[in-house]
C-alpha cells in the first residue's frame, strides 16, 4: 500500500499547485484588463500626436531640430554610440515573454556592434538586467522600479537623459525593444526606432491649421513629447503583454495539472482495484482450502 500512499501524496501536491496556478491566472486576467485599458487609451493620443507632427514637418524645419536631424555616419566621424532600451518584467512565470525580448535585444545589439557601434544598454525590468549582468555586460542604466503600472513620469525619466545625449551629438541613435500587445494570445517583441525621429507619414487630408506662434515653436514642444510618448507606449504595451503571457502560461499549467491529477487518479484506482481483487481471490482460495 506504500505505492498507493505515494500516489495520493502526489495527487494532493499537484492539486495544491493547481490552486496556485489558477489563482495566478485569475489575478493576471484582472491585471491584464486594466493594462489593456491603458494601452487603448495611449494609442489614440500617440496617433494624433504623430499626425500633427507629420503635418507640421517640412525639410527646412527638420534641419533646425536635433531630434529630427540624421547624424553623421560612423565612417565620416559621426557618433559611435547607440542607446538600446530593453523593457522586460520584474517577475517570471510568464512563459517565453522575457526570453523573446532578451533574444531580440541581443540580436539587435550584435547587429549594431557588427556595424562598428558601441551599444549602451538600458534595462527596464529585473529579468533583462539580470540576464545581461549574468553575462558580465555593463549596463548604462538599470530601472527595476517602474513595475507593471507605468506612468508618464516614468517614461520621461527614461527618455529625458537620452534626448539630451542625442541633442548633444553623443548618440547616433536611440532604439527600443518592447513587447507589442496585439491580442491576449499574441505579444511579439517589437523594435522601435526612437531617435532620430522619422517624420510620420502625412494623413493625405489637407488641414487648414491656424498656427500660433508658428510651426517651429510648436515642433520644439511636440518633438520631445513624441519621444517620451514612444517610451510610455512601450511601457504600457509591455505591461499588458506581460500579464497576457502570464495568464496564458498559468492557464496551460492549470490544464496540465488537471490532466496529471486525472492520470494519477486512474492509476491509483486501478492499483486499488487490483489489491481488492487479490484479497478476494485469497479469501476464496482460503475458503476452498478449508472445504477441501
Amino acid at each position: 500500500m506504500a505505492k498507493g500512499r505515494e500516489l495520493k501524496g502526489r495527487i494532493r501536491s499537484i492539486q495544491n499547485t493547481k490552486k496556485i496556478t489558477k489563482t495566478m491566472e485569475l489575478v493576471s486576467t484582472s491585471k491584464m484588463k486594466r493594462a489593456q485599458d491603458r494601452v487603448a487609451g495611449a494609442r489614440p493620443y500617440a496617433a494624433a500626436l504623430a499626425e500633427v507632427i507629420g503635418d507640421l514637418w517640412a525639410p527646412d524645419l527638420a534641419e533646425r531640430f536635433p531630434l529630427l536631424r540624421q547624424p553623421v555616419s560612423l565612417a565620416k566621424g559621426g557618433p559611435s554610440r547607440v542607446a538600446l532600451i530593453l523593457i522586460t518584467s520584474n517577475r517570471g512565470l510568464a512563459g517565453g515573454f522575457n526570453a523573446n525580448l532578451i533574444r531580440e535585444a541581443r540580436h539587435r545589439s550584435e547587429a549594431l556592434e557588427a556595424q562598428g557601434y558601441t551599444v549602451d544598454l538600458h534595462c527596464v525590468g529585473k529579468k533583462g538586467a539580470g540576464f545581461f549582468k549574468y553575462l558580465g555586460r555593463k549596463l548604462a542604466s538599470d530601472r527595476p522600479d517602474i513595475g507593471d503600472a507605468p506612468s508618464a513620469a516614468h517614461a520621461a525619466s527614461v527618455a529625458g537623459p537620452l534626448i539630451l545625449e542625442f541633442e548633444a551629438g553623443r548618440l547616433a541613435g536611440v532604439e527600443l525593444v518592447q513587447a507589442r500587445f496585439v491580442s491576449a494570445l499574441s505579444t511579439p517583441p517589437h523594435l522601435v526606432r526612437m531617435l532620430p525621429i522619422e517624420p510620420p507619414a502625412r494623413s493625405g487630408v489637407r488641414r487648414d491649421y491656424i498656427l500660433k506662434p508658428d510651426a517651429a515653436a510648436i515642433l520644439e514642444s511636440l518633438l520631445p513629447l513624441y519621444v517620451r510618448n514612444l517610451v510610455y507606449r512601450g511601457l504600457v504595451e509591455s505591461a499588458a503583454s506581460e500579464h497576457a503571457a502570464r495568464r496564458t502560461a498559468m492557464k496551460n499549467a492549470t490544464d496540465n495539472a488537471t490532466e496529471i491529477v486525472q492520470t494519477l487518479t486512474r492509476k491509483y484506482n486501478r492499483q486499488r482495484q487490483a489489491m481488492i481483487t487479490q484479497e478476494i481471490a485469497e479469501i476464496v482460495g482460503g475458503a476452498a482450502a478449508l472445504e477441501g
